[in-house]
């Protein structure tokens, strides 16, 4: 049976959040190496799925952010995820913003930070993805270095394309996190076809060199009018895009107004944020149709969460602040739901 993360989770919790990251990244390192993985995990659940040309061994998987420089790879997959994303990566080292960066909301269940795509770099992140075994599917999630200007941004997207494509699964344009100074200006009209068109065709002069087709994904904010969402949906359908992720982080602190660290400054996460993405979903698939593939991330604590996800029109599910609240049980308890809900619904 797996360790009791409520047995763990308090002493995590008195340490600073970035450090407690830190310190449970390097424990599921170490645990992972020594063949003990069983010991925070259940065993996978099988419920196999078709989506963008991968097999995905579940509906489940680890959102972006957790493993920025893809250090743990194996160790998270060890976890039961169907597929795990690691990033955002820039095509240089950065520190990202000030300490203190990232703050507990224990009341509500959530998490706010600032951290700006910390990350050591393409080298550093491109020697951990070759070295990792690729049990799931893998995606590696791209972005643009703070001291880029935004009208310069689609080069560090395009370089980061090129370095990582023959070695991911699928690819996240990541436009949308609200940590980078102007970033999701690149989530407007003109900005975003200017940049979704340079992509697709560097994609697809990759595609040719290398024979083989990566899927390309956009990761958009919550925090966007319909208007906005349908001409984004648009712009994804005209450009080739292969998925959408939704959603990153949001500015807005409905649900956690007067709460210690609420006026803190980054984007919040975790379940105040449901109902935000699952609103983005809805709209997105009313706007692709049934067939365009989604994935639906943001305040997914339990399994009837990720299956709330599911009947807005998510395909697959992603998870982080809810892994930080709950443990490694929730991968499960999430896969299996979503398993027992399809099965339920083509009976």
């Amino acid at each position: 049976m797996p360790l009791p993360y409520a047995l763990i989770r308090p002493l995590l919790f008195r340490l600073d959040p970035e450090v407690a990251h830190k310190l449970s990244l390097r424990a599921l390192r170490t645990v992972h190496q020594c063949g003990l993985s069983l010991l925070m995990a259940q065993p996978r659940v099988i419920d196999p799925v078709r989506l963008m040309g991968l097999e995905f061994p579940n509906r489940v998987g680890l959102a972006a952010g957790l493993d920025k420089d893809g250090e743990v790879i194996d160790a998270l997959a060890a976890l039961g995820f169907g597929f795990v994303e690691v990033g955002t990566v820039t095509p240089l080292a950065q520190g990202g913003n000030p300490r203190p960066r990232m703050f507990r909301l224990s009341r509500a269940r959530a998490l706010i930070n600032r951290m700006g795509f910390n990350n050591h770099g393409l080298d550093a992140f491109l020697r951990n993805v070759r070295r990792s075994r690729r049990e799931v599917p893998l995606g590696l999630n791209i972005g643009k270095n703070a001291a880029t200007p935004i009208d310069a941004a689609a080069q560090d997207y395009l370089a980061c394309l090129r370095a990582v494509h023959a070695h991911a699964d699928y690819v996240t344009v990541n436009v949308s996190s609200p940590n980078t100074a102007g970033l999701r200006k690149l989530q407007g009209d003109d900005a975003l076809e200017s940049l979704l068109r340079a992509l697709a065709d560097e994609r697809e002069a990759l595609a040719q060199q290398q024979g083989r087709r990566v899927p390309m994904l956009l990761k958009v904010a919550p925090d966007l009018e319909p208007a906005q969402v349908h001409a984004l949906a648009d712009a994804l359908a005209r450009h080739g895009m292969d998925g959408v992720i939704a959603t990153n982080t949001t500015v807005s602190r409905r649900g956690v107004e007067g709460m210690a660290h609420a006026d803190q400054a980054g984007g919040l996460s975790g379940a105040p944020l449901r109902e935000m993405s699952n609103h983005v979903i809805s709209l997105l698939r009313e706007r692709m149709g049934p067939s365009f593939p989604i994935i639906g991330v943001g305040g997914v604590m339990s399994g009837q969460d990720a299956l709330e996800k599911r009947r807005c029109g998510a395909d697959l599910v992603q998870i982080y602040t809810g892994l930080i609240y709950q443990g490694p049980r929730l991968v499960h308890e999430c896969a299996q739901a979503l398993a027992l809900g399809d099965a339920a619904r083509t009976a």
